[in-house]
């Protein structure tokens, strides 16, 4: 099967006047622009020979020009710019394997001194001695967090578990991040989830101490709800558990997903305890690859101290003399995003990080008026704690919905999720616009831009067009 969508000649075909027909353009030839162009390399089998490095070099990427503009992703939480400098240092260290800290201990510590510089930005008691590890990405620091909590929940009920009358149960809100519910499906943990409510779009303090019981392992804090942007009442939540444990004498932990909050809230909103302020806050993740402001692959998940972390989890690495303690569910990875973080912190420093995330969140807020100021639309959240918001149509407009104004945008470029709210608030559908380092005020101008001459034909639509909402556009979170 030939690699583009068309039936190319049969390789003894020739034009009229007996020349050999091209299958590819000549250029990509290495050294004869004609030759062995006569045919396009199979797409779904290896080939029979080689080619070029420069001719499969631009194959590839002439079908890599049919993907989005990563800059003008608007869904997306991910890091899409980063400073030259960064992308050398991460192409000098791609061939670096994160767990083989023998032969790569330079890499090792500076993934040593990046968790330590994490604790120390997220107040543990004691810095030096809280622990941690870089993952792939926050879903799998989830993983890891959710672990450990149920093996901590495991040692204490161990007169009792495992049987087949004891279940480990884990409280969170309906919106957390898709990771929870494959946590609970892997791990065998029943998901106990809080529904929205009214103007409410994540967990309610109360209610998640109400589902808690004797098999529950731990609640899951949200600093940074994927739907919305907004941050869960962590503090509230702790003191709701604290009255818990007075009336019942139940000792419940929390985990605070802090995939992107936790790397706003230290330098945005210094006044918010949501961290290992809180004694009841067990373990905190962070991507570093969202607003730690490095390109994907790199999260982080830290505990308060090692008693949060049960041992047989933990296997060590001896380097240099040292206790190297690893814990995470991928082996094989590159070291190269583990050091673009420590650049980063090392770049950046608090000042420097207070800056890009107060640019964020300026523009994130300053176009979130500009939305709303067309009339046509109602604000859920304004950016105010992640540079995120969500808004929806009003009621009175009827021509258009959510749905037809990001397929309409994704024709100018821009890539908008629109979607559904869930259980609940199902009958709410949204648009939501991320505004992540590298997204200028002068894209937000010439989003605003588009927007408002899309407006004009929006409004003339006889009905909303979009019928399959599902398949309308992608929310991955």
């Amino acid at each position: 099967m030939p690699l583009h969508r068309w039936d190319p000649p049969a390789p003894d075909d020739r034009h009229h006047d007996g020349r050999r027909r091209i299958a590819m353009n000549p250029f990509y030839g290495a050294a004869d622009p004609v030759a062995g162009m006569a045919e396009a390399p199979p797409k779904h089998r290896l080939s029979d020979g080689p080619l070029a490095p420069s001719t499969a070099y631009q194959l590839v990427r002439d079908e890599l020009m049919l993907d989005g503009n990563a800059r003008l992703n608007l869904a997306t939480f991910v890091t899409t710019w980063m400073e030259p400098q960064a992308g050398i240092l991460m192409a000098e260290c791609r061939d670096k394997n994160m767990i083989d800290k023998d032969e790569y201990p330079r890499t090792a510590e500076l993934e040593r001194r990046c968790v330590a510089m994490l604790a120390d930005l997220w107040n543990a008691p004691d810095p030096d001695t809280a622990v941690g590890c870089s993952t792939t990405g926050s879903s799998e620091a989830c993983m890891l967090a959710g672990m450990a909590l149920k093996r901590r929940w495991a040692q204490r009920n161990a007169d009792r578990y495992p049987s087949s009358g004891t279940r480990p149960n884990l409280v969170m809100g309906v919106n957390v991040q898709v990771c929870w519910d494959k946590f609970c499906n892997f791990w065998e943990v029943e998901a106990r989830q809080v529904p929205m409510e009214g103007d409410r779009f994540h967990l309610d303090p109360a209610a998640a101490a109400a589902l808690c019981d004797e098999n529950t392992i731990g609640v899951v804090g949200i600093l940074g709800s994927t739907f919305d942007g907004s941050y869960e009442p962590i503090a509230e939540l702790c003191a709701a558990l604290d009255e818990l444990q007075e009336r019942t004498g139940l000792d419940v932990p929390v985990h605070v997903d802090g995939a992107s909050g936790a790397m706003v809230a230290p330098f945005l909103d210094e006044d918010l305890v949501w961290d290992f302020r809180l004694p009841r806050v067990a373990s905190i993740n962070t991507s570093g690859h969202k607003y730690g402001l490095v390109y994907p692959g790199v999260g982080w998940a830290l505990w308060r101290s090692p008693a949060e972390l049960p041992e047989e989890l933990v296997f060590r690495v001896n380097y240099l003399g040292g206790d190297m303690p690893t814990f995470a569910l991928n082996f094989s990875r590159p070291g190269a995003q583990v050091v673009a973080q420590y650049y980063t912190f090392l770049r950046l420093g608090r000042e420097g990080f207070r800056a890009v995330q107060r640019s964020a969140r300026d523009v994130a807020t300053g176009l979130a008026g500009r939305v709303a100021a067309f009339g046509d639309f109602r604000l859920l959240t304004r950016g105010d704690e992640l540079p995120v918001f969500a808004f929806t149509t009003t009621d009175d407009v009827t021509a258009y919905d959510v749905f037809d104004v990001a397929r309409r945008l994704s024709e100018r470029g821009w890539l908008v999720p629109a979607y559904t709210f869930p259980e609940n608030r199902q009958d709410l559908s949204v648009l939501r616009v991320v505004c992540r380092n590298g997204f200028s005020s002068d894209l937000a101008e010439l989003f605003v831009e588009d927007l408002g001459r899309l407006l004009p034909e929006l409004r003339k639509q006889p009905h909303p067009l979009t019928r399959d909402k599902a398949a309308a556009t992608g929310f991955h979170h």
